[in-house]
């Protein structure tokens, strides 16, 4: 039937009237960069641009207006969480009564410094304005340290509230609160109930979640307000919180199995008040760190924190008299006072103190505290001068030990749970000191972006499916290339396979035999598998033999990506056997590329004989700025025999202590005819330089290359002993600050 005139005139009415009905709805709603653009320049207060729902690629948001106190200016989504801003894209906003919302920045990264930034340029700067409910998830440049910040909070009087912040995997801090200029200082930010979730150590400094001010303006005041957020395993380096600035306060926070501290770097007037740091004894999780003048710590709850020395629970740091601005100034009318901390290891007193500095805390106090705890019976480190702080009213359970005879009574241990969950003393000691309740000032799901899930699991090993895998050609790849994250591939007992081509790993997997005879891996390629980024790899129960690699220098078993990994993987490699790496020289069991990172390396019960070349060389950040390959090295109950070079070759150089690591752990081993290859640079069976925690027991060597070791700064802590060395040259060391007990050269 045809469409008569009429009919078509009547439609076509209908049409506008809908078209102009929708544009009287949101007549700021846009769907490109362009217009996005055109809008921007007719703004007036109370305007709306309304960001259509779907994935923006590539774009950088400008937007410059003025608004006022009750006509703001909003930048939003159609709908929260349907706007994903992707690619190399950021926003930047300048001018007053700004408010943005409801946007997620993720699978791209910044193609500049900042992804949100309060400001247009440095002379045009957000005033009284707002970012609310939006999301930056694994937002990251690829290269690991290449340096850019999330958000950085420019002007005055802005508020940065119920954010989701997760997964920043390259160098730079997470949220930064800028005092280049004027405009910028004495700022009264406020940031509050926003979600800082996980953030994997960076293995260099770089990797604060958030800064408040730099050295270079330390002295000058921000008065920014941090409150009622939560740190999420946020772990990037020592400072999970830097304070570089004045009169700023830090309260009702939640920072849950965090490895680092709140640490008050530069200026002084900041209060830190009524903080909870729940560490559930994981490694590294530290507390508050007092430098500076004037500071107050106080009514704080620390719980099952094992970080030592600048990482400890409650730290007063010593301080360099004079000083440069970026130095440490000395602590001088501070106190920390009220703080209940419960089954937390360290306490550490003049923190730091050396030849520069020299300078103890003066004017200080240390009173009505709590400590609770059997893990630690001597909790007190005192490094320099304490007669400047003054010690009262503190309790210590009576197990334990205390720095001086006055200012701490003895109490009999008692923890238990309350009502709110938490581990506490007595009630009546909590009353004593004036404590109030003992509760979370703000849950987890109060905080972050409404509509945005949280991170709950990091993925892990064995967490997901299980693939049965039938001996053959690349049936290995066939299962990988089907398996999902945590799944676990069980082979044949004593079923033979045969790579023919890389083995990627782009996400956690495990391969094993289940139990009896070892499954034998061989591959024809340079490398059996490959970590990519988001990798870890599991081995289990394997023999994996070089029979079948080509005829090459410089073949592995394991191999990291050649460029820049911005997550952390780990290897696991438990209940092994690893044959015939000689093919060629230089046939090493794991190599790694610069710019990567492993979280744990791991090797277990396994024996690694007719070895070329080295198994764990982890060296290749050689400029000595603090930066390292490798956080946790665990090698236990293992054999390596006729290994031409180093079983594990270790570096970390430079002075920087912001970070942890490494950390490694060698126990009951064999070493035979290991480290004596001629192209072995090392010299040595295993080399370690800059490790900040060594444990070697239970050892022995016989015929091999000596152990070297190179302490750096730090204070280190390096334990050797009960081991045997048949042989074999003695240890060589820079220095004697180790420590060593039972040691025995035949």
């Amino acid at each position: 039937m045809r469409m008569t005139s009429k009919l078509r005139l009547i439609t076509f009415a209908l049409i506008l009237a809908l078209v102009s009905c929708a544009q009287s709805e949101n007549p700021n709603l846009v769907r490109t960069i362009e217009e996005f653009d055109n809008v921007v320049a007719t703004l007036q207060p109370g305007d709306k641009v309304i960001l259509a729902n779907g994935i923006w690629i590539d774009v950088e948001f400008k937007l410059k207006a003025e608004g006022l106190p009750d006509k703001p200016i909003e930048l939003t989504a159609e709908e929260p969480g349907k706007v994903i801003i992707s690619g190399q894209s950021n926003l930047s906003f300048s001018g007053s009564h700004i408010i943005v919302s409801g946007l997620v920045f993720k699978n791209g990264y910044t193609p500049t410094s900042e992804v949100i930034s309060f400001r247009t340029s440095k002379a045009e700067l957000a005033n009284n304005s707002r970012v609310t409910n939006s999301v930056i998830d694994n937002f990251s440049n690829p290269e690991r340290h290449d340096s850019d910040t999330w958000v950085a909070i420019y002007g005055k009087n802005n508020q940065f509230d119920h954010n989701s912040l997760m997964g920043k995997g390259n160098r730079g801090v997470t949220l930064a609160v800028k005092m280049t200029t004027e405009g910028s200082q004495e700022n009264d930010h406020v940031i509050e109930y926003n979600y800082f979730g996980p953030r994997g150590t960076l293995g260099s400094n770089g990797g604060e979640t958030l800064r408040i001010g730099t050295s270079h303006y330390s002295r000058e005041y921000s008065n920014t307000i941090v409150r009622n957020n939560y740190f999420d395993r946020t772990s990037g380096e020592l400072e999970i919180i830097s304070s570089k600035s004045c009169g700023n306060e830090i309260r009702d926070n939640v920072f849950f199995e965090s490895q680092g501290t709140l640490t008050m770097r530069h200026g002084h007037h900041t209060l830190v008040e009524n903080n909870y740091f729940l560490g559930n004894r994981k490694p590294n999780t530290g507390g508050i760190r007092i430098i500076n003048g004037y500071q107050t710590v106080r009514n704080n709850y620390l719980y099952g924190l094992t970080g030592h020395r600048f990482r400890a629970a409650l730290v007063i740091m010593n301080g360099v008299p004079d000083g440069p601005i970026n130095r440490y100034d000395p602590v001088v009318d501070s106190n920390m006072n009220n703080n209940i901390v419960v089954d937390s290891d360290y306490i550490q007193l003049c923190a730091g103190s050396d030849a520069e500095r020299s300078a103890a805390p003066t004017g200080s106090s240390m009173h009505n505290n709590i400590f609770m705890s059997k893990t630690n019976l001597n909790p007190f480190t005192v490094y320099d001068d304490i007669s400047g702080i003054s010690f009262e009213g503190n309790v210590l359970n009576e197990e334990a030990s205390s720095p001086i005879e006055n200012g701490f009574s003895k109490v009999p241990y008692s923890v238990a749970k309350n009502e709110n969950g938490l581990l506490v003393p007595a009630q009546s000691l909590i009353d004593e000191i004036k404590f109030g309740e003992v509760k979370l000032p703000v849950a987890k799901d109060d905080t972050g972006a409404g509509f945005y899930p949280k991170v709950d699991d990091i993925p892990t090993f064995q967490s997901g499916d299980t693939l049965s895998v039938e001996a053959g050609t690349n049936t290995i790849l066939k299962a990988l290339n089907s398996s999902k994250s945590g799944d676990t591939l069980i082979l044949e007992n004593g079923g033979e396979y045969l790579l023919t081509k890389y083995a990627v790993i782009n996400h956690p997997i495990t391969i094993k035999t289940e139990s009896g005879d070892k499954a034998v891996v061989r591959s024809e390629k340079l490398s059996f598998f490959i970590l990519e980024n988001g990798g870890a790899l599991e081995l289990e129960n394997l023999w994996i033999d070089g029979a079948e690699s080509p005829d090459q220098a410089g073949n592995n078993v394991i191999s990291t990506s050649r460029y820049s990994m911005n997550r952390n993987y780990s290897l696991a490699v438990r209940h092994c056997k690893v044959t015939n790496l000689d093919v060629n020289h230089s046939f090493d069991f794991l190599k790694v590329y610069k710019n990567t990172f492993a979280d744990s390396i791991e090797i277990l019960d396994t024996e690694m004989t007719n070895i070329t070349g080295s198994i764990l060389t982890l060296d290749k950040e050689t400029e000595d700025l603090g930066i390292y390959n490798v956080e946790n090295v665990s090698i236990k109950g293992s054999k390596f025999k006729d290994i031409q070079g180093s079983v594990a070759n270790i570096y970390r150089g430079g002075t920087d202590e912001s970070t942890f690591g490494p950390i490694v752990v060698i126990e009951g081993n064999e070493f035979t005819n290991t480290g004596l290859g001629s192209r072995n640079k090392t010299e040595a069976s295993l080399k370690f330089h800059g490790v900040q925690k060594l444990h070697i027991s239970d050892s022995s060597w016989n015929k091999s290359a000596p152990l070297e070791l190179y302490l750096t700064n730090g204070e280190p802590i390096t334990v050797i002993k009960d081991i045997v060395m048949e042989n074999t040259g003695e240890i060589r060391a820079n220095n004697n600050e180790y420590e060593v007990d039972n040691i025995s050269y035949k």
